[in-house]
């Protein structure tokens, strides 16, 4: 027989022969396994060749058998029987494979029945259950194999069923494991089941309990796991597994486990060992029992303490283990009793150093699976049990949450972010200190990488704007599809990981312990502070959160993103309070209020979205109370806020309108009697909206459109004769004056019925706003100025901002205070008979309101010098001066700081006269009543005496010689003035210097004007010969001293002193004002004798005063020289001409001696090597022409004549400075009156010039002083009040 198995027909023919290489004869090798005296080793062998053949030539072996049903049912009885008579494990492995896949490549369901029949009768005949393992082993596969057996053996062959039961009762763990692994594939079919419910319930539950609870070995662990897995797919199942009741029997059993839930005890158990795959097995159990309803089951495992080893678990390196305890937790976060009973508290360590790891591996749905785990765990831990006990661990979670937002996986960091969300709760951080700056990092991350994945913006706009656009080009549905869901959802959370820490920082204001970090170091800051917290959360919303949102905007409207958002900003209001108002500004000047309002509209009417309407509603209820609070400051009123809010707050949730139908439901009037008060209430809260909004620069209704509106509003209020409460009222009259411009002027029904409502007002002020606009809006019509003008003058001046203490206003100074009174300006230049109305308040309000009205006035005078009004304000400024004086003693005028203003503006008006004119009665008024003012006032009283005196010197000069003689008369006659005069002088040398000489001091501005007016008083005296009724003395001495020892004066007292010795000089000190008095006479001593003729002929001058006086005078104007000021080079030549001219009359010699001195010639050079080294200067012409005219050969020479003439006659006399062409005209008459020898070309030259200059000042203006003729530019200090003072009485002196 063997060796015609190897013969190519084996005796049986060639068509039992198989192509093996070697050949197999199917016969043969059938024969040979049925031959009992063949060994086994050659069974073996044939075996080998069999399942080889069936392996790849199965086909062929099909052929041969499938005809012959006889020899494949004697095959297979023949393997069969074979399995208990063989002891060979490996021989038995390979009987039971060869008959696998005999009876799978044939077929046919008999021979299943044919197997399971042997089966049967072969388990009824065994003497022992050790036999029946090959029996369990062969059925197992077979079911495993062939996918209808297990229904075929639970129907047709049930009887087997009771041996398996058997089968798990024998101590033999290789049969227990046959069987269970039998029992598994027979539960695994829906047939099996349905049939073996029954079996397992009353039969199987406690005694495969017991299996799994005392199995030993691996595989027996192993198969009864994988049983389980199939019974627990079954809630059938899994209730009778985990029922609390046991049976009779199972009581009485010893060997059954204790406890009330076994299972969760085995599993338990299971997940002691330190077998991955087994504790994973386990953990995939307790997963499969809690999916079926974790309320019911998850307590069972909770009182088991399973979830303090499936944390233990954690720390393994199992992928699928992790995944399974992750999976296990998850299910068990759904019931409370996983939280109360800390376990929660107990694994959040191993939790994160789990994540921690798992990050570490290329797994994502790890990383997803894990972080869900943990967010869910921050979510639903109980407010009272505290998750982190331990800081550090708090820092390594956050370091965790770091490193999953900054994970490349979108997914993965979809997971993160809502752990973030989850994460920022005050039970979660409230152990001191709080790590604000780590929190930081997270957030600041968290926003980062969301706008990372957002497109870049397309472009700047306002919120409104975006909306407004999306809303126009796409519906909502479209929208939310341009946007990728995972982005839309990533924003969301973002968003609320946002909103959880505002609200964070706003829980942890109340906590005393949260403030400041408690463990920072003495004298040390810390950036561990709530403060620096709320303050980054406000910064990186303005930088980060909302251009974020703005961006996605563009792209789609998301009403659970939007809800979120606003729910945020809405938040954010309480996080840094001392902010709220800035921030507030800032959300309603970016359209905000047009946004919420478009979402409304767009998202919440018809009753839907209503978290969306409420975040909405309670965002611009709070918007709205911060903007009243920050631009309502100066109203005070308690019972309007709370009306207001009561308001906002009842009204907003309903209007849902568009803005164009809210501008519709302005006009609209309630029906009669009727008690719904919805419409009144959706009117007052547009108005109100668009009153912050447009207060804010937030114009988002055509102006044209809302001027019609809200006129018809007021129309409509009135004709049903309701009064709108005065906010409301305020809100429309503020949005009238902004869009007057735009719209058409108010007819006068309209005005009536404004009038008519502002009437029955019990104080204009309920509805004032400090606004430019508005007060534009009363004094543009006269029906509203005529009636309100004064009241809305008297508030624009006594509002707010107009308010300022003496202190704030030295530190403006006084370019500041008058640029604040700008906004009127434009309209008193439209309609000046709103003077009136400002003089009047002048009058009848406080001394601030005063105080604002003559400092605008003082503004308009100085910008408009086109407008005429002088006389209207000159004979009103007479009769306020003549109260003011009336009703003000000497101690109150002093007191009074209106009246500086007032005599300034008096002063002002005066300048703004053209030309030389009469004085009329109101002239002499105003100067009768000025020098009385003036009499009672004291030196140190510079706010009082500085205009004054300005002005009393104006009077002097701007006015004709009628005039002018009367207007001395009446000044010498007030013996208080010129007593005044007397010891403003003698403070001269009294007050010390300033620090600073080249600014004016307002001491030595008053000491400038009293010069001034002395000296014009001298020489109007001496002209008219007016009667003294009281003399002035000084010290001859002093006046010199000051010119000579200068010690540091400023340059206009220098002038100004030069100026009275040039009066006094050409009056060769002989006028019945003056007295001059020497040093010795001031002390009580006889007068003088003079020590020599010359100071005889010179008295009451001294030689030596002379001469220092002339050698004063020339270091004078080598100083001016260096430092180019125009007006003290021209005081001091002529101050060095009338000197000489009072020497001449008085000693000729003396005279020409002093002019012939050989330094006048160094003087001039030194001149003419300054900066223009030019002839062509005032200074030096003057000087020449002075030394030709005293006939000095010795200093100007021939040649310098030439140089001169040849200078002037090269340059454009057109473009020579008015001084220059004046003092060029003195010099070249010197020239022809001093008969100097000249050549007839120059003599025709000076003629030519002399034409010309004579031509070109035909068209100029006459002057009376030298000083007039420099430009006030070219001496004017910066900013100095008192200096413009002076200056501009210095024009016409």
């Amino acid at each position: 027989m063997a060796a015609g198995c190897a013969r190519p027909s084996g005796g049986h023919g060639a068509r039992w022969a198989l192509p093996l290489r070697p050949p197999l004869c199917l016969a043969c090798a059938v024969e040979t396994l049925g031959d009992g005296s063949a060994s086994l080793v050659r069974k073996k062998h044939v075996l080998s060749r069999l399942h080889d053949a069936l392996a790849w030539q199965a086909l062929p072996v099909v052929q041969l058998l499938a005809p012959d049903e006889r020899v494949c049912v004697h095959l297979i009885g023949t393997l069969f029987g074979m399995l208990h008579t063989v002891e060979d494990s490996g021989a038995l492995d390979l009987f039971i494979e060869v008959l696998v896949r005999l009876v799978v490549e044939l077929k046919s369901e008999q021979y299943l029945h044919c197997i399971l029949d042997e089966s049967q009768k072969e388990l009824c005949k065994a003497t022992t259950m050790r036999g029946s393992l090959p029996t369990f082993t062969l059925l197992g596969k077979l079911a495993d194999t062939i996918p209808g057996f297990a229904d075929v053996l639970v129907v047709e062959h049930n009887n087997l069923v009771d041996h398996l039961l058997m089968g798990l009762t024998y101590p033999n763990e290789g049969i227990k494991a046959a069987v269970c692994y039998l029992y598994g594939k027979l539960y695994s079919s829906p047939v099996g089941t349905e049939r073996l419910s029954a079996h397992f319930e009353e039969r199987l539950y406690g005694l495969f309990l017991n299996t799994l609870g005392r199995a030993q070995t691996r595989e027996l662990q192993v198969n009864c796991l994988g049983l389980l897995k199939e019974l627990l797919k079954s809630d059938h199942f899994v209730s009778i597994l985990m029922n609390n009741s046991k049976t009779e029997q199972e009581s009485e059993n010893p060997d059954f486990l204790e406890g009330e839930n076994p299972l969760p005890l085995v599993l338990k158990k299971l997940l002691l060992t330190r077998d991955e795959m087994l504790q994973a097995a386990s953990s995939h159990c307790v997963a499969a029992v809690l999916v079926h309803s974790p309320s019911r089951y998850a307590p069972a495992f909770i009182h088991a303490d399973v979830p303090e080893f499936l944390f233990e678990c954690l720390s393994c390196n199992s992928e699928i283990l992790i995944w399974s305890v992750y999976c296990c937790l998850l299910l068990l976060t759904e019931e409370r009793l996983f939280f109360s009973k800390c376990h929660t508290v107990y694994g959040i360590e191993s939790l994160v150093r789990s994540l921690q790891d798992v990050l570490q591996l290329n797994n994502v749905e790890l990383h997803k699976q894990g972080l869900l785990l943990f967010t869910e765990i921050l979510k639903r831990q109980p407010v009272e049990i505290k998750l982190f006990t331990n800081r550090g661990v708090c820092i390594e979670a956050i370091d965790v949450l770091m490193d999953t937002v900054n994970c490349p996986v979108l997914e993965v960091v979809l997971e993160a972010v809502r752990a973030v969300a989850a994460f920022l709760r005050k039970d979660h951080l409230s152990s001191p200190p709080v790590p604000y700056e780590e929190l930081q990092k997270l957030l600041e991350a968290v926003l980062k990488r969301c706008a990372d994945l957002s497109p870049p913006q397309s472009s700047k706009r306002h919120a409104g704007d975006l909306l407004f656009s999306v809303s126009q080009s796409h519906p909502a549905n479209r929208n939310l599809s341009r946007v990728p869901q995972k982005q839309g959802q990533f924003l969301l959370n973002t968003l609320e990981s946002f909103r959880n820490a505002c609200r964070l920082a706003v829980e942890f204001q109340s906590d005393p312990m949260a403030q400041e970090n408690a463990f920072t170091a003495p004298n040390s800051k810390s950036k561990d502070t709530l403060s620096n917290f709320s303050e980054f959360l406000l910064r990186i919303c303005d930088s980060l959160c909302i251009p974020m949102v703005m961006n996605y905007l563009e792209r789609a409207v998301s009403p659970s993103v939007m809800e979120v958002f606003i729910s945020t900003l809405n938040t954010l209001f309480t996080v840094v309070p001392n902010m709220r108002n800035k921030f507030s500004k800032k959300l309603a000047s970016s359209s905000f209020i047009r946004l919420t309002l478009e979402l409304k509209a767009r998202f919440c009417s018809v009753q839907s979205n209503p978290a969306l309407n409420q975040a909405c509603s309670s965002f611009l209820f709070s918007l709205c109370l911060s903007l009243y609070s920050a631009t309502e400051k100066e109203r005070t009123s308690s019972q309007e806020e709370q009306e207001m809010s009561d308001l906002l707050q009842k009204g907003l949730p309903q209007l849902n309108y568009t803005v164009a139908e809210s501008l519709l439901l302005l006009a609209e009037t309630p029906e009669p009697f009727s008690l719904d008060q919805s419409l009144c209430s959706h009117q007052h809260c547009f108005i109100l909206l668009l009153y912050f909004a447009y207060t804010l620069g937030d114009r988002f209704v055509p102006e044209a459109e809302l001027f019609l509106a809200i006129r018809n509003f007021l129309l409509s209020a009135q004709d049903r004769g309701d009064c709108p409460p005065p906010y409301i009222l305020r809100a429309a009259l503020y949005l009238l004056a902004v869009c007057q411009d735009k719209g058409k002027a108010l007819d006068l029904r309209s005005l009536c019925t404004i009038r008519r409502i502002l009437d029955n007002l019990p104080d204009l002020s309920l509805v004032y706003v400090h606004c430019p606009l508005l007060l534009k809006f009363f004094l543009h019509y006269p029906e509203l100025m005529g009636r309100f003008g004064h009241q809305v003058l008297q508030l624009w001046f006594s509002w707010g901002d107009c308010r300022q203490t003496e202190t704030e206003e030295a530190g403006l100074g006084v370019s500041d205070l008058l640029n604040s009174a700008n906004p009127l300006l434009p309209i008193l230049k439209s309609n000046s008979s709103i003077l009136l109305i400002l003089l009047d308040l002048v009058c009848s309000s406080s001394v601030e309101v005063a105080w604002k009205v003559l400092m605008t006035l003082r503004t308009f005078l100085e910008r408009n010098e086109d407008v005429l009004v002088c006389d209207l304000l000159r004979s009103q400024f007479l009769q306020i001066l003549q109260q003011l004086l009336v009703e003000s003693s000497s101690a109150s005028l002093q007191a009074n700081r209106n009246l500086p203003v007032l005599l300034s503006l008096l002063f002002l008006v005066q300048l703004r006269s053209k030309g030389v004119r009469e004085l009329d009665s109101t002239d002499f008024k105003l100067l009768h009543q000025v020098s009385n003012l003036c009499g009672k006032c004291r030196p140190r009283d510079t706010d009082l005496l500085q205009p004054s005196l300005n002005f009393l010197y104006w009077s002097l000069h701007q006015t004709t010689p009628c005039s002018q003689q009367r207007a001395v008369a009446v000044l010498l006659s007030n013996v208080s003035l010129l007593e005044l005069l007397q010891k403003v002088l003698e403070c001269t040398w009294l007050w010390s210097p300033p620090s600073e000489p080249a600014y004016l001091s307002p001491e030595d501005a008053l000491l400038c004007s009293g010069w001034l007016l002395v000296a014009s008083l001298l020489l109007y005296q001496h002209r008219y010969s007016t009667e003294v009724h009281q003399t002035l003395s000084l010290d001859l001495t002093e006046v010199l001293n000051a010119v000579i020892f200068r010690k540091k004066k400023p340059v206009l007292l220098l002038v100004s002193i030069m100026q009275f010795l040039r009066a006094v000089l050409q009056q060769n000190f002989s006028s019945s004002l003056l007295v001059i008095v020497g040093q010795n006479t001031a002390q009580g001593a006889t007068q003088p004798q003079p020590s020599s003729l010359q100071d005889a002929a010179l008295h009451p001058l001294a030689m030596r005063q002379v001469f220092s006086l002339v050698v004063s005078l020339q270091n004078l104007l080598v100083h001016v020289q260096l430092q180019k000021d125009l007006l003290l080079s021209q005081a001091v030549v002529a101050c060095l001409e009338t000197l000489v001219e009072y020497l001449y009359v008085k000693n000729q010699d003396v005279a020409l001696h002093v002019a012939s001195q050989p330094w006048h010639r160094f003087l001039l050079f030194t001149l003419l090597n300054g900066g223009q080294k030019s002839f062509l200067q005032p200074e030096v012409l003057r000087l020449m022409t002075l030394f030709l005219r005293y006939q000095s050969s010795n200093i100007i020479s021939q040649k310098e004549i030439s140089q001169v003439l040849q200078e002037a006659a090269e340059a454009d006399l057109a473009e020579l400075p008015e001084a220059t062409s004046r003092a060029l005209h003195l010099f070249l008459c010197q020239i022809q009156s001093s008969h100097c020898q000249v050549e007839p070309v120059q003599s025709e030259t000076i003629q030519t010039l002399l034409e010309h200059l004579l031509a070109q000042r035909s068209t100029c203006v006459k002057h009376q002083d030298v000083v007039a003729s420099v430009p006030v530019k070219s001496w004017k200090p910066k900013d100095d009040s008192s200096t413009f003072k002076v200056q501009r009485a210095f024009r016409n002196c």
